[in-house]
């Protein structure tokens, strides 16, 4: 119940925290009291009822002054059992105190209190011996006993919230690295395009260059736009990939679909887009899923597979996308397909983090990927 963490709470939680307190503070109030007349007190309003009110009042504050809290708290026992003969106990009625001051860095300090409150209490309470040794023995046992539960009830609450607090911290830490090991996708799915594109151009400048030079000219433009817009785009991702805390840019979406196939086009690959179905129930990051699988096809298309016609097909479903992209270039090899580098690692990884399926490899005429993504809250 004692919160040690100097970190402001949720007002929710806070709110809850006042209820606990206000509720601890009613029995405690209460049960002094019903225990004092239980065991002989007749005269409740003259001392048993104030002390009473006065460490239920105490233990609204236990939070912020743990130890100022208990210290007070026995102070009021110590001076109510000079007052009167009472047969209310020493340790108990702080019982809550006891335990939230033990939760805390002070933990010794509570204990050396209670010893000591504790020695004064058999001390006090010698008396009955001559009367009654069985009931001196339990007096005195149960009140250490009830004083050493409170200390490891309150060790082991902190304990508790330390290893919450480690809990939260290390899930913390593993979705930044998953987070920045998804941008390092994303910067390889950006350079890889990005470099696939421009250098198409650049072969188109070379080639024309003494013979079209205004055509060479135009080559060059459109990849430094192409790189231009890989720059933006890394700038805005890299910072991501840093321990410090960065901002990150949105997401690649369906509507940015239309650029990639048009840098593609640039490059003199013949492209034919095809889209079926609605992707406006296309969550965002199936969407993402499926741009980074154009742009990775494409890539390889433009790179490894000397193809001049590639077409792009993708099927909105209610429960899925199916992504294909086809080309009639040599990627397959005669079957023995493509390298599993880093780009087809991180289609597959992309597409199986959402429950899909990739397929890479020959058909007829040429080469093709092909994805199946789930939407949320589908399977395939």
């Amino acid at each position: 119940m004692a919160e040690p963490s100097p970190q402001r709470a949720p007002a929710s939680v806070r709110h809850s925290a006042t209820i606990v307190d206000l509720v601890l503070a009613a029995l405690t109030a209460v049960f002094f009291v019903a225990v004092a007349l239980a065991t002989g007190v007749r005269s409740p309003w003259q001392g048993t009822i104030p002390l009473a009110l006065f460490l239920g009042a105490l233990l609204l504050l236990r939070r912020r002054r743990p130890m100022a809290v208990l210290l007070l708290s026995i102070a009021a026992i110590f001076v109510y059992h000079l007052a009167r003969e009472s047969p209310a106990g020493w340790i108990w009625p702080a019982s809550v105190a006891y335990f939230t001051a033990a939760a805390t860095s002070r933990v010794r300090w509570v204990a050396a209190v209670g010893v000591a409150q504790l020695v004064y209490s058999a001390v006090d309470f010698r008396w009955v011996l001559d009367r009654n040794v069985v009931r001196y023995v339990i007096h005195v046992t149960g009140e250490g006993l009830l004083l050493a539960a409170l200390i490891a009830a309150g060790l082991a609450y902190a304990a508790s919230l330390r290893r919450r607090e480690r809990l939260r911290e290390a899930d913390a830490r593993a979705r930044a690295a998953e987070e920045r090991l998804r941008v390092s996708r994303e910067v390889h799915d950006i350079v890889a395009h990005t470099l696939a594109v421009v250098g198409v151009h650049l072969n188109v400048a070379a080639d024309a260059l003494q013979e079209e030079p205004a055509e060479a000219a135009a080559a060059l433009r459109l990849a430094q736009d192409v790189r231009g817009r890989a720059m933006a785009d890394l700038t805005s991702l890299i910072d991501v990939l840093r321990e410090g805390p960065g901002s990150t840019a949105p997401q690649p979406d369906l509507a940015s679909l239309g650029t990639l196939i048009a840098d593609a086009r640039a490059t003199g690959l013949e492209v034919i887009f095809d889209e079926r179905g609605d992707p406006s129930a296309v969550p965002a990051a199936s969407a993402v899923a499926v741009y980074r699988v154009v742009q990775e096809a494409l890539a390889n298309t433009l790179k490894h597979s000397g193809a001049v016609k590639a077409e792009v097909t993708i099927d909105y479903r209610p429960r899925s996308v199916t992504v294909e992209i086809a080309d009639n270039g040599h990627g397959g090899d005669g079957g023995a397909g493509v390298p599993e580098g880093h780009g087809l690692a991180g289609m597959r990884g992309r597409v199986g983090a959402l429950g899909g399926a990739l397929t890479v490899g020959p058909v007829p005429g040429g080469f093709a990927v092909k994805a199946d993504i789930p939407v949320a809250g589908s399977s395939l």
